[in-house]
């Protein structure tokens, strides 16, 4: 709501509905109001002046103090063009509704029009709508269903682009009228999911707000049942105050609030209580927390002390506090959903970040950010796995990237991004293993991750036979022992080693070959071929004094790693 318009009959005065009126807007926060004082033509001009003097004075304890007071008639149209200038005036002075990209229209009407199909209106808030754009609708029953913009309209307008702020009839496909009710909203994909349980900051009315002291004020009791509205919904609630056992008229607490039915909510929205019997205005507030992750439990009637502190901070710290306190919560998370739990702007967002990442206490990547003591605690538990497999599996040189995802129960981006931050060493500390020390942070080897510390060390037996080996292939470069019988000369796990680091290159099952005979191999295949063309088994054979073994083996290597191929008998470049 940017603007007010209270109406007031000159010859009655305030009534009851107009004091609750007021208590909502404040409650609501609305800061500009024009005052119609009506039906002026039954009235005296003194009886005029009192009644007016009365309504400034009944505003002058409120936000709208300085609304302007317009008297009129419908009969004779006295200043009836007086109050439509004064409406746009105030209305201009109101600031922008701001393009978040979160285009969200609370339903108040839902019909069909024939040739059309199923039409929606209410006033569009946090983004602005394009024909085409795909949207999602969640309904009071908790159901999010998907839908397109099929058509525009305001004020019997047609549109290709509604910015938000304005009251807006949107026609969209993919829904039946009958699917929709009033309190469902249409949101873009993702923005919003439907709620049942929420954390507020509430706001009670003082003793006379409504009755002028004419009554007895309503304490609100833990557990009271209220009915919750919000936009364009309502719900019956229940409301779990999380300090004491009842609240004050005049009072502002936390409480959190069960709905009965869902309602898509973003935090920062505001609210009205009314309870049913006698049915009343006794406050409202705003929503800091859409989502909560769990119902508070209560001890001596309070909650812990740092849900308290995660909700102050949430409802009117910094941004930088803001977002700390969301990472608390959640955790290591995308960043979209930080954002959203934070409820902050994307450009307070990468502020922020930026702030607490120049700090030491927020580490992130360019989609995942977190608390770095958590990132710490994964970086331990990663380390602490690499450390029992290195030992279990001392000649492998990492465990494979799969294993320790699994094993750590990760997100593959939560994982990625952990791999880019545990780069630098991590401190020790009482949650880490004795085998974890300074020098444990994790290396990314591709397929594998292992810890910095740890590299693959031969015993002094295996490194006399992989001597040996070497020895023996190098007297012999061409008539090498066999994949079999380097086995089972070194074990399998020290052949798999000097593969990896390419002391030994096999050529097929069967054949090794050293990595400057293997060089020098495919420089000659690759030489012979350019000056005649093509190259055969029996000239590789030839070449290199060897058998047709070795000769088949090597030129069937060099097809599949695609320097040659196969044409007939014979090899060519490929």
């Amino acid at each position: 709501i940017d603007l007010a318009l209270i109406v007031i009959a000159a010859d009655e005065g305030p009534m009851p509905q107009t004091f609750e009126h007021l208590a909502i807007l404040q409650l609501l926060h609305i800061q500009r109001a024009v005052v119609a004082l009506t039906k002026v033509d039954l009235v005296d001009d003194d009886w005029l002046t009192l009644i007016s003097e009365d309504i400034r004075k009944l505003l002058s304890s409120t936000g709208l103090k300085d609304a302007l007071i317009v008297p009129v008639s419908a009969r004779n149209n006295r200043g009836l063009n007086q109050l439509v200038n004064q409406i746009s005036h105030a209305l201009h002075q109101a600031p922008p509704r701001k393009d978040l990209g979160k285009a969200r229209l609370p339903i108040d009407r839902v019909f069909s029009v024939p040739g059309f199909g199923t039409v929606v209106t209410g006033t569009l808030v946090d983004g602005a709508w394009t024909i085409g754009d795909e949207a999602e609708i969640h309904t009071p029953k908790g159901e999010s269903l998907p839908a397109r913009i099929r058509g525009l309209q305001s004020h019997k307008q047609k549109l290709t682009h509604a910015q938000p702020g304005n009251r807006v009839a949107v026609n969209v496909s993919g829904v039946n009228v009958d699917q929709i009710t009033r309190g469902a909203v249409l949101t873009r994909p993702g923005i919003l999911r439907p709620s049942t349980l929420i954390d507020v900051r509430l706001e009670l009315l003082n003793a006379d707000a409504l009755t002028r002291g004419k009554s007895n004020p309503i304490r609100l009791k833990h557990n009271a049942a209220v009915k919750l509205f919000s936009g364009a919904a309502q719900s019956i609630a229940q409301v779990w105050l999380l300090e004491g056992i009842e609240a004050a008229p005049g009072q502002s607490c936390w409480a959190q609030v069960q709905l009965v039915t869902p309602m898509a909510l973003a935090n920062g929205d505001r609210f009205i209580v009314r309870i049913p019997s006698p049915s009343i205005t006794i406050g409202g507030g705003v929503v800091v927390d859409a989502h909560p992750a769990r119902r508070y439990r209560r001890r001596a009637g309070h909650v812990e002390e740092g849900t308290l502190t995660r909700l102050d901070a949430l409802s009117k710290g910094s941004p930088e506090e803001r977002l700390t306190s969301a990472l608390a919560t959640v955790g290591i998370s995308p960043h979209d959903a930080i954002l959203a739990k934070a409820q902050l702007s994307a450009a307070d967002f990468a502020s922020a970040a930026h702030t607490l990442s120049q700090g030491g206490s927020v580490k992130s990547t360019h989609e995942i950010i977190g608390l770095t003591a958590d990132w710490h605690v994964l970086q331990h538990g990663a380390a602490e796995r690499l450390s029992l497999f290195h030992r279990a599996q001392p000649l492998q040189e990492g465990m494979p990237r799969d294993t320790l995802r699994s094993q750590l129960k990760l997100d593959a981006r939560v994982f990625n991004a952990l791999l880019m931050i545990a780069k630098m060493p991590i401190e020790t500390s009482s949650i880490a293993n004795a085998a974890i020390n300074d020098n444990s942070a994790l290396v990314d080897n591709g397929d594998t991750v292992r810890l910095a510390s740890h590299s693959v060390q031969f015993s002094s037996t295996h490194q006399r036979a992989i001597n040996a080996l070497l020895a023996t292939c190098t007297a012999q470069p061409w008539n090498t022992p066999s994949v079999k019988e380097c086995k089972a000369a070194l074990s399998d796990g020290v052949f798999e080693v000097l593969l990896r680091r390419q002391l030994l290159i096999q050529c097929g099952p069967d054949v090794v070959l050293l990595p400057a005979t293997y060089q020098m191999a495919i420089q000659r295949v690759r030489d012979t071929i350019r000056q005649e063309g093509s190259i055969s088994a029996a000239q590789v054979r030839d070449l290199f004094g060897t058998t047709r073994k070795y000769a088949l083996a090597l030129l069937e290597h060099l097809d599949a790693i695609g320097i040659t191929k196969r044409v007939g008998d014979a090899r060519v470049l490929k």
